[in-house]
């Protein structure tokens, strides 16, 4: 893990590159900023980080459903065999646990799911996505500031403000390259090193105190108690209403 207090950024500041992701025939769209690139980390060790595309705000329902319920497929081809192995299984209740639906962050997302989507929608768009390694979300989530920002309230749902639940994506103010929620609301799955997997960003359970750009938390068997499967299912997270999931895009 980079430690913030020895962030240091090299880039030049800029209007940055915007881009849509939508899929044919769906309203559904996902928005992405240009990263540049710079370097990252320890100042007697830096980190060069590539320039790539990353979301402006987490992965929301009105995306994630069209993965999830096949809704780009006829009903024939969401039948077979090899389309019900690749997409997930029936969630547990209702999957947005009632906090909220259109514009809401897709909650309680196992990683393999996650990943499973990425491959999908680089299939649908013929472009590289995968969830961001934690140099990238470090690094996107900070746009050149290691300082948590203050006041915590105007830009992260916590325990403090969210009343216990998820809330529309991009309603606080943005960081300084224009991502929104990355403390709070949802946590986000990045990949480690060895193909192991963390959140960042903490959710909406977090406590203010403890955000961080540099916190972290690792997959909890409590976060699938009440999956009675055995094994436990590789699409849900039956008590992980607050894992979500937010987007990179390769630079072609």
């Amino acid at each position: 893990m980079l430690l913030a207090t020895a962030f240091a950024l090299s880039v030049k500041m800029m209007d940055l590159e915007t881009m849509t992701v939508k899929i044919d025939g769906h309203l559904a769209e996902y928005k992405m900023v240009k990263v540049p690139e710079g370097k990252f980390g320890f100042h007697e060790d830096m980190t060069d980080v590539k320039s790539f595309w990353i979301g402006t705000t987490e992965v929301t329902w009105d995306l994630y459903d069209i993965f999830a319920y096949r809704l780009d497929l006829s009903q024939e081809m969401a039948a077979s065999d090899a389309v019900i192995k690749a997409r997930p299984s029936k969630p547990y209740g209702e999957p947005d646990r009632g906090y909220g639906h259109a514009g809401y962050p897709a909650i309680g997302i196992h990683v393999q799911a996650a990943e499973a989507f990425c491959k999908w929608l680089s299939e649908k768009t013929g472009k590289k996505f995968r969830l961001p390694t934690e140099a990238e979300w470090e690094y996107a989530a900070m746009a050149g500031n290691s300082e948590v920002p203050s006041p915590i309230d105007d830009f992260a749902w916590s325990w403090d403000n969210a009343d216990d639940t998820t809330h529309p994506v991009g309603k606080l103010k943005p960081n300084a390259w224009g991502l929104y929620d990355v403390l709070g609301n949802a946590s986000e799955w990045v990949t480690m090193p060895e193909e192991k997997s963390i959140t960042k960003g903490g959710h909406f359970y977090s406590k203010p105190k403890t955000f961080a750009f540099t916190m972290s938390e690792q997959y909890k068997p409590e976060w699938q108690m009440r999956d009675a499967h055995t094994p436990k299912s590789k699409w849900w997270l039956s008590d992980g209403e607050f894992v979500g999931l937010r987007l990179v895009c390769e630079v072609e």
